[in-house]
């Protein structure tokens, strides 16, 4: 979504969401206003009553927006590889504009198994280890690349070492965020 809305919205419908950077589950009620600041990766990251809330794809109709139908996807290029990247690369910190892989977050991705039965194990790390995000990036991450055809199981785990910097972080990523 391109046209983040400028003036606060209100919501149709109760929702759950995520406290940011916190990642308690929370209920939104219809009729609170919102602020849209990130629509990436088919999130929302929207300010209320001065708390920063994560607003899963699923639960776009209560900003007014109408649900992608996960039916009709693109049909995937590249092989199955590829195909994991380009899922990783739609899954994004709520409070950083650049996708998981561009940032350095992703250590390790192994692929094991026949053609309709692989088994993903992906090693990964946050921006800080204190970040309450990471169970909700990290149940991102599997439910995206699950939803992969041909693979079975997906192993997602969080890491510390090494410690995550900026300079593990693409050129790409640091332009976007004006650190070159």
């Amino acid at each position: 979504m391109n046209d983040i809305p400028k003036e606060s919205i209100r919501l149709l419908r109760d929702i759950d969401a995520y406290m940011v950077p916190s990642g308690d589950e929370v209920k939104l009620l219809a009729g609170n206003l919102v602020k849209i600041t990130q629509a990436l990766g088919g999130n929302y990251t929207v300010i209320m009553n001065g708390n920063m809330v994560q607003i899963r794809e699923e639960n776009a109709d209560a900003l007014g927006f109408k649900i992608e139908d996960t039916k009709k996807k693109p049909i995937p290029s590249g092989d199955i590889e590829q195909q994991v990247w380009d899922q990783l690369k739609t899954c994004y910190d709520p409070e950083i504009p650049v996708n998981i892989v561009e940032l350095g977050l992703i250590y390790d991705l192994i692929i094991e198994g026949p053609e309709q039965d692989k088994k993903i194990e992906i090693k990964m790390t946050l921006t800080a280890p204190g970040c309450g995000m990471g169970p909700v990036i990290s149940e991102e991450v599997d439910r995206k690349v699950n939803g992969i055809t041909g693979v079975n199981t997906v192993s997602v785990d969080l890491v510390w070492e090494p410690m995550w910097n900026r300079d593990m972080m693409s050129e790409e990523a640091k332009l976007e965020l004006g650190m070159l």
